[in-house]
């Protein structure tokens, strides 16, 4: 088992910045491959960007792509979003999540740990 926390959410206004921190504990992180989804109110939970073991790969949804860079550093088990130029449609609470696999997949339903999730409000 692994247990995650995100960090690093707040309020900001539509063109600001912000990076998300999701740290890990339990099992090995490396042998894991992570990814980053979101839930805004009323929606249903999002696929937002993924990482491979390595690190090497990486993955995003259209909505994001150009605009988010997920990274992960393994001597401080840690995956982090980098959110730039974000607008209001980002509002939305952020999970971080594990999937036990090399490989990472779109699917909410491939991820086997989750996060606690930690509040983007974007602000128009």
């Amino acid at each position: 088992q692994v247990q995650l926390v995100e960090s690093g959410g707040g309020l900001v206004q539509a063109g600001d910045s912000l990076r998300l921190s999701c740290a890990a504990s339990g099992r090995s992180f490396s042998n894991y491959a992570m990814a980053w989804f979101r839930q805004a109110p009323g929606k249903e939970r999002e696929f937002v960007a993924a990482i491979s073991v390595s690190g090497g790969r990486t993955d995003y949804a259209d909505s994001v792509t150009g605009r988010f860079t997920i990274s992960k550093d393994n001597a401080k088990n840690t995956v982090y979003l980098q959110m730039n130029t974000l607008k209001p449609e980002d509002t939305a609470v952020y999970y971080c999540a594990a999937r036990s696999s090399r490989y990472f997949r779109p699917e909410v339903g491939s991820y086997d740990y989750w996060g606690q999730g930690t509040q983007v409000f974007v602000s128009s």
